[in-house]
């Protein structure tokens, strides 16, 4: 009998630990299957409660395509202070690019996205990843993105 391997999970307030983002910008739930300075995957339940859904679109809602890469983003972002620990307190993490983003299917109230990104690289306080959002196990958007870790002014 092969032995299952546990990965991490953090809850909402752990998430809020690890990186400033607040209501209504906090766009991640939890982190699963977390593996610290390599891949993580963000959950975020979409529900209709969202300030988004009421102008885009009314009669009509759907989730902005960039805010389905930001909740990329914030997954990464989590991530890399996760990974950095002590070492990062305090420090903010800043989009420096963002390339290849596409986006497959609308994302609906109801849905739970799953947030899946990987480290590509990092060099110093610069990290790569690559990221894709699912809904359903199907692809709702991807894009790979760059981020600078940086020290509070």
């Amino acid at each position: 009998m092969a032995s299952e391997e546990k990965t991490e999970v953090i809850d909402t307030e752990g998430v809020m630990r690890l990186i400033p983002h607040r209501y209504p910008f906090l766009l991640i739930d939890r982190l699963v299957d977390v593996v610290p300075g390599e891949s993580v995957t963000g959950v975020k339940n979409v529900t209709i409660n969202e300030p988004f859904f009421q102008g885009h679109f009314p009669g009509r809602p759907v989730m902005p395509g960039v805010l389905i890469i930001e909740a990329l983003a914030q997954t990464a972002g989590a991530l890399v202070m996760h990974s950095l620990g002590f070492e990062s307190e305090g420090r903010l993490v800043y989009f420096m690019s963002i390339d290849n983003a596409r986006f497959r299917r609308p994302v609906l109230p109801g849905d739970t996205l799953h947030l899946h990104t990987v480290k590509q690289h990092s060099r110093n306080n610069i990290w790569k990843f690559s990221g894709k959002a699912k809904v359903d196990g199907k692809v709702v958007a991807e894009a790979v993105f760059t981020a600078m870790i940086k020290d509070p002014e």
